[in-house]
């Protein structure tokens, strides 16, 4: 019998050329097209209406059915609570880490299930293996597609079940099927950012939500240099939006973000990029999650990322009670940020990783 595949389908080009390419293997291909957020139907930045209307238009072209499933009550209990409650906290969470786990391989793969799929396959840049009875995660062919990082929280069942058709590709190959195909989205632009959010200011959204507790801006010597505007609003290494120029008595270099203290509602701020608040040799991690299911060795080195767009460092690994994790590395690590994640690799496997709990 063919093999069925329920394919994620968002409008982007990257989900409608693994579809196409599905097809044209043989699959018995299903689109799903998933939307996750309400909040803003009407609002100039949601586009999920002209997505659907992409994803419905290139099933069409493909000659694949496709249909729309609502997980929006999903999302707000298992993803966007937790965002609320991690930046209220005063740390920087990355729901688009939980949306994988809780929506795409959890919600989306038990729908799929329940419509005879034998796998679900999404528009990821990332590969997965199986080898001696254990399925592997394993970075994509393009290092600056790879969304490895993002995927590090699945378990060997949604490995199981997961196909990656872009992982040996390079997006310009992939634009190209796209555009040779006659895919009505090829030249579609790719989204960016956290998707409930969109294009709007980050600070304008979170502001619907939060609350606005100002307080003091000062240096770690102790002097006050500006007010903010609530400590949620900011994140480690943050340079945009702090309202503060160079000073007659400074470096005349920009300011960053170097700490929170939740206690007093103060934010620490720093001149220059390389300032030594920025930099950390070592880092606490909870929550340690391992995709074999076994700890690696810690007598040996790995290579780890502490926020995506990081090139990989070298480091070591400590276990410590339970799912809590030491990591030491080489060289100091910049804005590392409590509430990111810390993620392991072996060369191209994904190992698997944590939540940055201090620095």
């Amino acid at each position: 019998m063919t093999k069925r595949v329920v394919v994620g389908m968002s409008g982007g080009v990257d989900s409608s050329v693994s579809a196409l390419l599905l097809k044209q293997q043989g699959y018995d291909v299903i689109g799903l097209f998933m939307k996750n957020w309400e909040d803003d139907d009407d609002d100039e930045y949601c586009s999920s209406r002209e997505d659907l209307i992409d994803a419905v238009s290139v099933a069409d072209v493909i000659g694949i059915p496709i249909e729309a499933v609502n997980f929006a009550r999903e999302y707000k209990d298992r993803v966007f609570s937790y965002f609320l409650r991690e930046y209220e906290a005063g740390r920087t969470p990355n729901p688009d880490i939980l949306c994988n786990t809780e929506i795409k391989f959890k919600a989306f793969l038990d729908h799929a299930m329940r419509l005879g799929a034998d796998a679900i396959a999404m528009g990821h840049y990332a590969q997965v293996r199986e080898q001696d009875g254990l399925f592997q995660l394993l970075k994509a062919d393009d290092a600056s597609k790879d969304q490895s990082y993002f995927l590090h929280r699945l378990n060997q069942a949604q490995l199981s079940k997961a196909m990656f058709p872009l992982g040996k590709l390079p997006k310009s190959e992939v634009r190209e099927i796209a555009r040779k195909h006659g895919l009505p989205n090829h030249a579609k632009r790719d989204s960016t950012g956290i998707c409930f959010i969109g294009e709007r200011p980050f600070r304008d959204f979170l502001n619907r939500y939060l609350p606005t507790q100002p307080g003091e801006m000062m240096t770690p010597e102790g002097k006050i240099v500006g007010r903010h505007q609530g400590l949620s609003f900011y994140t480690i290494g943050q340079r945009q939006g702090l309202g503060i120029g160079g000073g007659k008595e400074g470096s005349g270099e920009p300011w960053f973000v170097a700490g929170k203290d939740m206690g007093s509602n103060r934010l620490t701020v720093v001149q220059g990029h390389d300032h030594p608040a920025l930099l950390s040799s070592q880092l606490d991690a909870l929550d340690m999650h391992w995709i074999s299911g076994h700890a690696p060795d810690t007598a040996r080195d790995y290579a780890a990322k502490t926020r995506y767009r990081q090139q990989d460092a070298t480091c070591r690994i400590e276990a410590l009670n339970g799912d809590q994790a030491r990591f030491s590395f080489s060289e100091a690590q910049w804005a590392v940020t409590p509430g990111q994640s810390v993620v392991v690799y072996d060369g191209a496997l994904c190992l698997g990783g944590g939540i940055i709990e201090n620095r």
